[in-house]
Parts: structure tokens; C-alpha cells; sequence
């Protein structure tokens, strides 16, 4: 299972960048709805049988955030 909280990282990166998660979802061409799925499941961002290999092999995932420059 991935080490963060992808649900604070999401909420935390929407306050740094002044948008709303409806905001978010609608840039991504998505919905509202579907974008709060996916932070409340972290598994299904990071892919599931990706996560158990790397367990089996005795490490954790960290997810790290890089802004890209524009």
C-alpha cells in the first residue's frame, strides 16, 4: 500500500494551487464524483498487483510530487 495520504496530498495540492476538487476533476475530464473515489482509494491510483509485487519483494511505494515548471 502506498506510504501517503493521497487524500490530504489531493486536498493539501488543490489549496496550494486555489482550485476545487470539482475544479480538478473538470480540467482532467472527469467527474466530481469519480475524483473523490480515487482519493479515497489509493489502490486504484497506484495499480494493486503492482503494490503486492513490490510487498513480496519487501519494500513500500512513496509517492513524490514534483511541480512541473512551466
Amino acid at each position: 500500500m502506498p506510504r501517503n495520504n493521497i487524500e490530504i496530498d489531493v486536498k493539501v495540492k488543490c489549496v496550494e494551487e486555489q482550485t476545487t476538487q470539482a475544479e480538478l476533476a473538470e480540467k482532467a475530464g472527469t467527474s466530481p464524483s469519480y475524483v473523490n473515489r480515487l482519493i479515497k482509494s489509493p489502490e486504484k491510483i497506484v495499480n494493486n498487483t503492482f503494490v503486492k509485487m513490490l510487498e513480496q519483494l519487501g519494500y513500500d511505494i512513496e509517492l513524490t510530487y514534483v511541480k512541473r515548471e512551466q
